[in-house]
């Protein structure tokens, strides 16, 4: 297990940036991404249903299966998780828990008063004894050092690099462990990452790494689908509106609605009802796309 640290922080999880409340009306949660343990994150959250992680948990374990499939038998497989946090992700593909668990577990009176060492003490064998027998490589990227140590001391991650590939570009052995890229998913962060972290994440796998990615529907999603076919993947929108988490308050609500209207999408009964909601996006070659149902991708 790595822990590497290659960049500034500029991005922070699923629900951070740095200014994002600023920049296009989302709320910033910039104070619970240094912490050094995920309670205060699920306690800012619980209160706002942040639900992606847990409508992601199916849908990556589901393209994670059929990029395994499109493999030799016995292929090693990597996930490379984008934005990864406290390594949420990597604890729903990997483990058998649901979201509802890790918040419970996290905003629950057991763990409140523990130290720092027993919390990752206790979270090392929670995981371990739940971790799935399909269990694989997980490669965690996230601009919070403290966020992806703690989900690599937990046994999360099998390798944490804090990097902000928007603006640092990849080191050596962030490239080496991108290398062997199978999968690469995100849930949210594409609020605050762009093309650039997708051309630095892919080249290295070489047209092998297919995406999963859940972007809020005000992002504009197309200058990462001309990334993602610089590198050999044709993208598919999944016509599912997936809800994320509810507003912070109504100035939030009124932002995004904006937002919304101005891409030209229509807000009625998704974020008129209080909730941010987000599209799949799933990036794979055109042969796998025909592989998989016969026909061709957009």
């Amino acid at each position: 297990m790595t822990s590497d640290h290659e960049g500034d922080a500029g991005y922070e999880g699923d629900e951070t940036a740095e200014g994002a409340s600023s920049r296009w009306g989302k709320s910033s949660f910039d104070d619970v991404y240094g912490r050094a343990d995920p309670r205060a994150y699920f306690a800012r959250l619980a209160p706002l249903h942040y639900q992606i992680p847990h409508h992601a948990q199916p849908v990556f374990r589901d393209v994670l299966a059929d990029r395994i499939r499109a493999e030799p038998a016995g292929a090693p497989v990597t996930v490379v998780d984008l934005c990864c946090s406290y390594g949420i992700n990597a604890a729903l593909i990997n483990h058998d828990v649901t979201l509802q668990d890790l918040y419970d577990r996290y905003t629950g009176p057991a763990a409140a008063g523990l130290p720092l060492g027993e919390l990752i003490a206790e979270d090392k064998e929670f995981y371990a004894e739940r971790r799935r027998a399909d269990a694989v490589r997980i490669v965690g990227i996230d601009a919070s050092p403290r966020a992806v140590a703690y989900a690599a001391a937990v046994g999360l991650l099998d390798a944490a690099f804090a990097a902000n590939l928007e603006t640092t570009p990849v080191g050596a052995s962030l490239a080496d462990a991108l290398a062997s890229a199978s999968l690469v998913t995100v849930t949210g962060g594409l609020s605050y990452i762009g093309p650039r972290t997708f051309d630095a994440v892919c080249a290295p796998a070489r047209g092998g790494a297919w995406v999963a990615a859940f972007a809020v529907r005000p992002v504009d999603y197309r200058p990462v689908v001309a990334a993602l076919r610089r590198n050999g993947l044709v993208t598919r929108a999944d016509a599912r509106a997936y809800r994320q988490r509810r507003f912070t308050d109504a100035d939030e609500q009124r932002r995004v609605l904006a937002r919304v209207r101005a891409a030209g999408l229509d807000p009625t009964g998704l974020e008129t009802t209080g909730y941010y909601y987000a599209t799949l996006y799933q990036s794979r070659p055109a042969a796998a796309w025909r592989r998989d149902d016969g026909s061709e991708a957009e």
